[in-house]
């Protein structure tokens, strides 16, 4: 499995725009194949700071959904809103306790 975190910030005024166009693609990324879990955090002491968290089988599955159109269309309407650049991670759980 595959663990995807994405770190993004907007500026204040798009904010609205940047969560009304995720929670419109949240299930359409959520179904993609080979993505397990789709979570999206706020920061606490930065209200302009997103995290998403994606959970995929392999890494080639991450990789056909970062090519795909859906991610093209999401990308291309989100990436404008940015008031400073993305950082992502693909990362492997090591440990997970519930």
């Amino acid at each position: 499995m595959i663990v995807r975190i994405v770190k993004m910030s907007f500026a204040e005024d798009h904010i609205d725009t940047f969560l009304e166009n995720f929670h419109s693609q949240k299930e359409n990324i959520r179904h993609f194949e080979g993505c397990q879990l789709l979570e999206l955090y706020r920061d606490k002491n930065h209200s302009n700071i997103f995290f998403t968290y994606s959970y995929w089988k392999t890494e080639d599955d991450l990789e056909h959904y970062r090519h795909s159109d859906l991610f093209k269309n999401i990308w291309a309407k989100t990436k404008p809103l940015f008031n400073a650049k993305p950082e992502a991670w693909s990362v492997d759980k090591v440990v997970s306790l519930k």
